[in-house]
């Protein structure tokens, strides 16, 4: 037996901790839409998380400078990437044709009204819709999800039954995240805020890209 013959009988007899993107399916129940995902960041950090993708652990991207705080749970769907099909759903959506994908997973927010102290865990959402943002010319969409259960949110299917002040919450979030002292335009846009529908669209095409360039 060579090497990577025994490396694959360690995994299969599940020695060693799943990578968050690679080894962790993508829906936990596909029929209801119900997602896995894995959590970075919750609103309590001061520091900005994300995942190393050769190792699976997570490191520190950046201190929060400011007192701009994530106002949702943010992750990534395992199993996503945003290359080319991602970036032809947005420009189809957007009618442009200057858009590449952003080489990452597919992020995620995810709402609750449980006070969930930090990340590196994994939980079960349904997706409601999104934002179609942009930075510097690359795809980076930003799907919104509401957490399994939730006895707030739980029950919503559409992003149009989320109150405005929470939407707005978000969007303030991620068009001010990257701005730095003295800069007073964000690098970024949100070029559409979508539904339900939308996201399915967004999410399949992160899959395509996924197994495209990792299956």
């Amino acid at each position: 037996m060579d090497l990577n013959q025994i490396l694959k009988e360690i995994q299969n007899a599940k020695l060693f901790k799943a990578h968050p993107w690679h080894g962790i399916s993508t829906w936990a129940n596909k029929n209801d839409n119900i997602l896995n995902v894995f959590i970075e960041i919750v609103p309590e950090n001061r520091v900005k998380y994300e995942l190393d993708k050769e190792s699976g652990y997570l490191k520190i991207d950046r201190p929060q400078k400011f007192s701009n705080i994530i106002p949702a749970l943010y992750g990534f769907i395992p199993r996503t990437y945003s290359k080319e099909d991602s970036s032809l759903v947005a420009m189809d959506s957007l009618k442009r044709n200057d858009l590449v994908g952003d080489e990452d997973p597919l992020d995620i927010c995810i709402l609750t009204d449980r006070h969930i102290k930090h990340g590196d865990i994994l939980l079960e959402a349904r997706p409601i819709g999104g934002f179609r943002m942009i930075d510097h010319g690359e795809v980076d969409d930003k799907i919104i999800a509401v957490l399994k259960d939730d006895s707030t949110y739980g029950e919503l299917k559409d992003l149009s039954q989320v109150p405005e002040k929470t939407i707005e919450s978000l969007r303030h979030y991620f068009l001010t995240y990257k701005l730095i002292p003295g800069q007073k335009e964000s690098p970024v846009e949100i070029a559409e805020t979508y539904d339900a529908v939308k996201a399915m669209d967004v999410i399949k095409a992160g899959e395509s890209d996924y197994i495209k360039h990792f299956s």
